[in-house]
């Protein structure tokens, strides 16, 4: 394909643009506006004329969890799809006309929603809504890149059957939440992704992509009367309401406790996990601030003090909370030698003992606090991660105001607070999932450095 001067010019400019999307003041100074389309179709905006740049976000509920209980996989095998032809567009065309006018879309899945982004130019605004239109109300799941997809799907999850941190991951939810929707992998397995039809592909969008499932925001440069054209335009057509099965309420299942499973590997994948809070949990906050002294991902954390710098145990250590539709959980990974994982393990579980028999001091809550206080624009530093965010604040139903609300919200925690949802969530029974050579086959390699 010839490329014009004013495609690659096109191509560049998104490219430049992408790179530094919103400065973080301009997200503190962000108004975010409730935009209705004539339609009825809701979405946050922010609008932003710094650059000549749109950027939205949107989800669609379903996810993973709507997949057929003898072929999962579908929900990812279709968002996989979505792009590679629709409407009179076969997949050459339609990526022929993102390619032209620089217009990026991908979709993703969670076990909850399917995800979609989109980003271009300005002036590339209604061919970037229309194509985003095509791939969500008539995709066309042609064979020759249904296979082609289907393939490398096939291929990933070869690779991952072999790859410690996956068969985990696998495993962890497989043991967590037995005969639930979440205990199957989004991606599907090698015996049920063969299996899957273009009329099952088919038969989950029409069932899920419906406007009552749907979340929008969008960050840039479009005022409200026009985002609410295009919003009736792009998603108008779809159902009024989708068709979802039910998914039950869940609690993770620690009753398994120390799951370990062989793999002849140098280095023991190592996941840990208990049942946390809601999002819509009042001691929510308290949770997440707790959740950060103990192993947010900060070098400064509980954990990575005493795994990785006290005792050299691995590279790294970090746990997460995690809010789904119908459960919530504590969880968090390692890798280390195999012969010191049983090691890493107890010294994990001990200290997260510590934490819930302790909680935290007055010091790393007030270090916590003003961490999480001044790191949130930052973490927000591009008109996509923006939109990101506000979809995902839509989705957990925080409110328009809750950028504003939020330092108030952390301030509010009290010693008493984070002291007693310490002894609740991080006093639990642990289920852990080690992949990895057993103890007794391991031999002690060279020592890592520090």
């Amino acid at each position: 394909m010839t490329i014009s001067l004013s495609h690659l010019a096109r191509t560049l400019a998104l490219g430049a643009l992408l790179a530094f999307g919103l400065a973080p003041s301009a997200h503190a100074a962000a108004k975010i506006q409730r935009v209705i389309s004539p339609g009825g179709i809701e979405a946050w905006l922010v609008q932003d004329a710094t650059v000549p740049l749109v950027a939205m976000q949107f989800a669609f509920r379903g996810g993973s969890a709507q997949d057929p209980a003898d072929k999962p996989g579908v929900a990812q095998l279709m968002s996989d799809n979505l792009d590679e032809g629709a409407g009179d567009l076969d997949s050459k065309a339609y990526h022929e006309r993102l390619d032209r006018n620089a217009i990026q879309i991908s979709f993703s899945v969670t076990r909850d929603y399917i995800r979609g982004s989109l980003r271009m130019l300005k002036e590339s605004r209604d061919e970037a809504f229309d194509l985003v239109r095509l791939a969500v109300t008539s995709p066309r799941f042609d064979a020759e890149p249904l296979e082609r997809v289907r393939a490398q799907t096939i291929s990933i999850l070869r690779r991952e059957s072999v790859t410690p941190g996956p068969i985990a991951s696998n495993r962890f939810f497989a043991e967590g939440f037995p005969n639930h929707p979440y205990a199957h992998s989004p991606r599907g397995t090698l015996e049920s992704i063969p299996a899957i039809t273009a009329d099952d592909l088919r038969a989950y969008r029409q069932k899920t992509f419906a406007r009552d499932g749907l979340t929008v925001a969008v960050v840039g440069d479009i005022d409200a009367d026009t985002l609410g054209k295009l919003l009736d335009k792009t998603f108008g057509a779809l159902p009024a309401k989708g068709d979802l099965a039910l998914v039950p309420q869940v609690t993770l299942a620690t009753s398994a406790g120390k799951v370990a499973v062989p793999l002849d590997v140098p280095q023991t994948s190592i996941l840990f996990g208990t049942p946390a809070l809601k999002r819509d949990d009042p001691d929510f906050m308290a949770a997440y601030i707790v959740n950060h002294i103990m192993g947010g991902g900060s070098l400064s954390s509980r954990l990575y003090h005493e795994v990785r710098e006290k005792r050299g145990l691995a590279y790294s250590v970090s746990e997460s909370l995690w809010w789904m539709d119908k459960t919530s959980l504590m969880f968090g990974n390692t890798a280390t030698r195999a012969d010191k994982a049983n090691e890493t393990v107890e010294r994990i579980a001990a200290e997260l003992k510590r934490m819930a028999d302790e909680g935290p001091t007055q010091q790393e809550l007030d270090e916590a606090k003003s961490y999480l206080k001044g790191s949130q624009m930052l973490a927000l530093d591009s008109s996509t991660k923006f939109a990101g965010a506000l979809v995902q604040y839509q989705l957990d139903k925080l409110g328009i105001d809750y950028l504003d609300r939020r330092p108030a919200i952390i301030d509010a925690v009290t010693l008493d607070d984070a002291k007693r949802v310490a002894k609740k969530i991080w006093g639990q029974s642990l289920l852990t999932v080690s992949v990895g050579r057993p103890p007794a086959e391991a031999t002690a390699p060279t020592p890592m450095k520090n």
